[in-house]
């Protein structure tokens, strides 16, 4: 039987908990995956239009062209790469928005359940988000789920860059995991481009920033549930 995790807290808001040796892990993404965010996101993302005078998109407009970094989405809607000060009023739009509105927002059905289930197999778990760390901890927190976990991490310095960079970083601080033995669960490409910088597999779920169309050339399984990604998880860090 593995010896209990061990819980720390550490500077600014990150915790984490010392990982049993050899045991398969998921590194779960955050917004569109954990967090069903998509009304918060779409809702930010056309106040950031709006402030350049561009017109609205919808959701499905937006799974479609939605890539990181973000401003090559940007180029895709607007057909231009938007300027270093269009960019800025964009983002602090979208930041500021997106605040406001993700209040309304909650946890993907059965994700408690989940992260339960696979804790209690005797597995760990962690998040990796592109999202604000600060913001980040204290909203895990809220949903009482914080407890699943033996890190979390959210993005520090610029937003709109890739995940891959920030998961060498997670994953090194994973006390006991293996690369091997790890899947990245998520709702975008770039979820599986950063498990591969990492040696690590990926599933992509179809419910967050991405159509299945757009995911299923990636070539990681994709999967329409959470129920789903966790039962792919399990196959592939067996």
């Amino acid at each position: 039987m593995p010896f209990p995790a061990r819980r720390v807290v550490g500077a600014a808001g990150y915790f984490f908990r010392m990982g049993t040796h050899g045991t398969a892990h998921i590194v779960w993404d955050w917004n569109g995956t954990l967090f069903h965010d998509n009304t918060a996101i779409i809702g930010a993302t056309n106040a950031a239009f709006a402030e350049l005078g561009l017109a609205p998109i919808t959701l499905e407009r937006y799974r479609e062209l939605y890539c990181v970094p973000v401003p090559r989405f940007y180029e895709r809607l607007i057909g231009r790469l938007p300027t270093d000060e269009e960019w800025e009023v964009m983002d602090v739009t979208f930041h500021r928005y997106y605040t406001e509105h993700r209040i309304g927002c909650g946890l993907t059905d059965g994700v408690p359940t989940l992260l339960a289930g696979w804790e209690s197999a005797g597995r760990s778990q962690s998040i990796l988000s592109m999202y604000g760390h600060e913001d980040l901890v204290p909203l895990v927190r809220g949903f009482g789920i914080e407890a699943h976990f033996v890190r979390v991490d959210g993005r520090t310095g610029p937003s709109g860059g890739s995940k891959a960079e920030h998961m060498v970083r997670h994953v090194r601080a994973l006390a006991g995991v293996e690369p091997a033995r790890t899947v990245v669960i998520g709702d975008a490409a770039d979820d599986a481009v950063a498990a591969l910088h990492v040696g690590a597999r990926a599933v992509l779920y179809t419910g967050g920033s991405h159509s299945r169309a757009s995911l299923e050339g990636v070539g990681v399984p994709v999967v329409d549930t959470l129920e789903e990604a966790v039962a792919e998880a399990e196959r592939l860090a067996a």
